[in-house]
């Protein structure tokens, strides 16, 4: 950790839904001051040997907490590893990341966890958890999980990439009953999606389009297993988070009346449910074939206006790299997932150009709502005493995705070719400055994220 002290200057800082002109000091780690530059500013505690960064012009936002993200390690690492994809993630302001446990082993035991905990400890230049997986038979591991270390545990209610399907409904009643974590859902029903494989191989054989894919993955699958996930979570007052929604339809079954501090039931949309609908595929095809599958342009409008009025607290990307052999393949042939943690704050801020959204909207979707609808400690603000995860951000720095800008270690993105207007220029991950101008510290090691217990 570094010992210098770093001022950043003049900085319009986003932050507990306002926007000033201020600076801000770090120092160990820790935001230590923020002054509004009313008052006079820090510039006065300035020493020689202090390290300054004068932002002024630009914007200074808490680092983005991306709570969905497979990184593909261990066992997967030709797609991804935690060092690439985090290295990804800093260079587009994510400062910490959550990662699915549908790795190689599958992460059912608090042994294989702990595992994955050293690995990132050794490869990740962001802040870092990982969920435990839920199977039809490793409830004990999950209750002897501590909350307080582990972000919470993964559940399938559809099979999707590693087939990790939990569909025992006695496990299942027992798991919302007892589970100490925050329980993540992924919301498809298998029933309905393999009855619209048969009917779509019946008609097409193998020559079936992507575009239909969200008909094979399909609105009602998705309804029908989110209505459950959120029966069950009633009925034993569980935390229940649902991931990557991708209906319209699925926006009834939440309530946007109670605070998200108040929340038992909470939800995220992912970057690619509000950029793409399902005209894309046939530009796109499998670059965009994730799971649950783009939908309509409704389901893209209201997912965004459930964003806007609260019915969906926060923002992900289900950042989930293949290789690009691998998805230039046939429909049923080519895996689902696609790989986006470098440019979701980007594309959320050409939102912001088109007046489509506020940042201090960006900010609390991106960076204050997954702090606290996971109970992070210390991170997802611009606070004194908290974590220095920062970013500063030039909203009128103009760049295309291409080939030589792309860090996935799969060398692609579905955005390729897209203009964006605003750019990442700083990172700092505990007050370390891991990203500055599109150069790294690839020395920089994040911190495993703490968790606050609930009552």
């Amino acid at each position: 950790m570094t010992s210098q002290r770093i001022f950043i200057l003049n900085a319009s800082i986003v932050n507990d839904g306002r926007i000033f002109i201020g600076d801000v000091l770090i120092e160990n780690g820790i935001i230590q001051n923020i002054s509004g530059t009313v008052n006079g500013g820090l510039s006065c505690l300035i020493r020689s040997r202090d390290k300054q960064i004068n932002a002024r012009g630009k914007y200074l936002f808490p680092g983005v907490i991306d709570d969905h993200v497979h990184f593909r390690d261990p066992g997967l690492t030709t797609k991804a590893d935690i060092f690439t994809e985090s290295r990804a993630a800093v260079a587009g302001g994510i400062t910490s990341f959550m990662e699915m446990p549908n790795t190689i082993p599958k992460v059912f035991t608090r042994n294989l966890l702990e595992k994955k905990f050293k690995i990132a400890s050794k490869k990740s230049l962001a802040n870092y958890s990982f969920y435990i997986g839920a199977s039809n038979d490793n409830l004990e591991e999950i209750l002897k999980t501590n909350p307080s270390e582990v972000c919470g545990v993964k559940l399938f209610l559809g099979a999707s990439t590693g087939n990790m399907l939990v569909d025992d409904t006695e496990t299942l009643n027992k798991l919302f009953a007892k589970s100490p974590l925050l329980i993540a859902v992924h919301c498809e029903d298998e029933e309905i999606i393999q009855k619209n494989i048969k009917n779509f191989k019946d008609k097409y054989g193998e020559d079936v389009l992507f575009s239909a894919h969200p008909e094979i993955r399909s609105e009602e699958a998705c309804f029908r297993s989110s209505s459950k996930a959120v029966g069950l979570a009633k009925k034993y007052n569980s935390r229940l988070h649902l991931l990557h929604l991708s209906t319209a339809k699925e926006l009834e079954l939440i309530d946007n009346n109670i605070p998200l501090k108040d929340k038992k039931i909470t939800a995220e949309v992912c970057v690619h449910h509000l950029i793409f609908n399902n005209s894309d595929y046939s530009k796109l095809g499998s670059l965009i074939k994730w799971n649950p599958a783009i939908k309509t342009s409704n389901d893209q409008e209201k997912l965004f206006e459930g964003l806007l009025n609260n019915t969906i607290d926060l923002i992900a990307t289900d950042h989930a790299p293949h290789k690009l052999e691998e998805k230039q393949n046939t429909y049923f042939n080519a895996p689902s997932g696609g790989p986006m943690i470098q440019h979701s704050l980007p594309i959320m801020l050409d939102f912001y150009h088109e007046k489509k959204i506020c940042l201090e909207t960006i900010v609390d979707k991106m960076c204050h709502a997954p702090a606290n609808c996971f109970k992070i400690e210390k991170r997802g603000f611009i606070r004194e005493g908290y974590w220095a995860d920062l970013v500063i951000l030039d909203l009128d720095s103009p760049w295309k995705v291409n080939k030589k800008n792309i860090l996935y270690k799969c060398q692609w993105s579905p955005v390729e070719g897209r203009a964006l207007k605003s750019k990442v220029t700083h990172t700092f991950v505990n007050g370390n400055l891991v990203y500055e101008n599109g150069k790294f510290d690839d020395s920089i090691r994040g911190q495993r994220l703490r968790f606050e217990i609930s009552d």
